[in-house]
């Protein structure tokens, strides 16, 4: 049977029937699909491979081996960070949606805590660096499906901070790529802004310092009047400065609506209004 085939009848199996598939080919499954997981095919890599990893995270039908397992090796560097720095390749497609599985399987640890602190520490000191160093910022890909990998990257940030073990000294390593995911050479059109302000949001609900993510957005305006300096106003400095007060704008919006962070959110608009001269 191959994985396509397989996938699509565990699709239409009931829970029992699941269960026992799992027991007798959950070893054979998980690999095929983690060997297919940056498949340039939209239909299996995103319609039954990631369905069927968030069903079986949904329905508990992995033991703590194969979550274990799924998480050192979607975590590693021949996945998640696969040839990262890379654009327009295929490449993209095993780190973005090995990061959505990430993300899934810290979900479902935020109940469980059943990942080894261990292979967890590493994790969280180095998952800054894949908002930082991913290149390949395509949304929709004509003829292949979704990339959409600072997207994904957003939401494997936002769970990591969720995560209960993750320490907050880690936070500022994924503030510093946050900083910098806007300054790509290109201006986000698929949304990523919404799923990027999540992360200020997680580390707020972490109680993580009003200070320091005031510091943080004053830090990324202030990388306009550095551009200027060094640059000038190349197509560098307003692709940056376009996806900065998107996201910014973005995230005053989220504050204001839930009433939140009072401080942050005038920090936010001083700055905003200087750089679209409101009020001049």
């Amino acid at each position: 049977m191959n994985i396509q085939d397989a996938l699509k009848s565990f699709s239409t199996m009931t829970l029992t029937t699941r269960q026992e598939f799992m027991i007798k080919n959950g070893e054979w499954l998980l690999q095929e699909m983690l060997d297919h997981i940056g498949s340039p095919d939209a239909v299996l890599r995103d319609q039954l491979i990631y369905r069927t990893f968030i069903e079986l995270l949904s329905d508990n039908l992995l033991t703590t081996q194969q979550l274990q397992f799924l998480f050192d090796t979607a975590s590693s560097d021949n996945y998640l960070f696969l040839n990262i720095g890379e654009e327009m390749t295929d490449s993209v497609f095993t780190r973005s949606f090995s990061a959505l599985l990430v993300a899934g399987l810290l979900s479902k640890d935020t109940s469980l805590q059943t990942l080894d602190a261990n292979r967890l520490e590493p994790y969280f000191q180095k998952i800054g660096r894949y908002l930082l160093l991913e290149k390949d910022t395509r949304g929709f890909v004509q003829d292949k499906g979704w990339a959409h990998s600072i997207a994904h990257g957003a939401d494997l940030a936002t769970m990591t901070i969720k995560h209960p073990k993750f320490d907050l000294q880690y936070a500022p390593a994924i503030l510093h790529a946050l900083k910098l995911v806007s300054w790509k050479n290109t201006v986000y059109v698929n949304d990523e802004e919404e799923r990027l302000v999540t992360i200020i949001e997680a580390l707020l609900d972490r109680n993580y310092s009003e200070e320091v993510l005031i510091e943080f957005v004053q830090q990324a305006f202030d990388k306009f009047e550095m551009h200027l300096v060094t640059q000038g106003y190349n197509e560098s400095f307003f692709s940056g400065r376009t996806c900065t007060l998107n996201i910014m704008k973005t995230l005053y919006f989220a504050l204001k609506m839930n009433n939140r962070s009072p401080k942050l959110q005038n920090a936010i608009y001083g700055q905003v209004a200087k750089w679209l001269k409101l009020g001049a």
